[in-house]
């Protein structure tokens, strides 16, 4: 008896017929390699303080070396945000041409600024021009990511980011989950400790 229930499910296989009609939907996607093979990517300006930015590749974010100009003779205090700025500005560049090929892209707006701690603010406060909270889920990912990377976080792989109103600035880290998926994983957040 078992043998035949056996040969009865041979014989019916998994219920899907063969045919003959051509089933050709060209070739298979391939998928980006996220991977740069022209040096000038790695000096882009010339001289200048290195960074790693994350822009996006597919649908994570994957890190490119860039070189920052900043003004020699800034005052520490406003360094920083001098720093930040230009990071800013070469994370909200488009990407160039190998990047493009190699299939890389940017979310962060354009003529978006940064700016130091406001009275209250916890001193390693940068603030930008448009509220986190407007940001897409990608452009938040990357600014995030890269100020936690860069000369303008304080060591600890957080920054501190607010905006242009009084709302109180938040600290936010860049984890594994953002990098990997940031279009469905917000950088993670807290309300910043300051004089308020």
């Amino acid at each position: 008896m078992l043998a035949a229930v056996a040969l009865g499910v041979l014989v019916t296989g998994c219920g899907i017929r063969a045919t003959e009609v051509p089933t050709d939907f060209g070739p298979a996607p391939s998928r980006v390699r996220c991977s740069l093979t022209e040096p000038e990517v790695t000096t882009r300006d010339g001289v200048g303080l290195p960074v790693r930015l994350f822009l996006l590749c597919g649908s994570s974010l994957a890190a490119v070396d860039r070189t920052v100009r900043v003004p020699d003779g800034a005052a520490d205090d406003g360094r920083r945000a001098l720093v930040a700025q230009g990071v800013l500005d070469a994370l909200a560049a488009p990407p160039t041409a190998a990047e493009k090929r190699a299939g890389y892209s940017t979310h962060v707006p354009a003529r978006t600024t940064v700016s130091g701690p406001r009275p209250g603010d916890p001193e390693d406060t940068l603030r930008l021009s448009t509220p986190p909270g407007d940001l897409t889920s990608f452009a938040l990912a990357q600014v995030v990511c890269t100020f936690s990377d860069s000369a303008t976080a304080e060591g600890d792989g957080s920054v501190v980011l607010g905006g242009p109103g009084d709302e109180p600035p938040r600290r936010y880290e860049c984890t594994e989950e953002v990098r990997a998926r940031p279009g469905s994983n917000e950088p993670p957040s807290a309300q910043a400790a300051g004089d308020r």
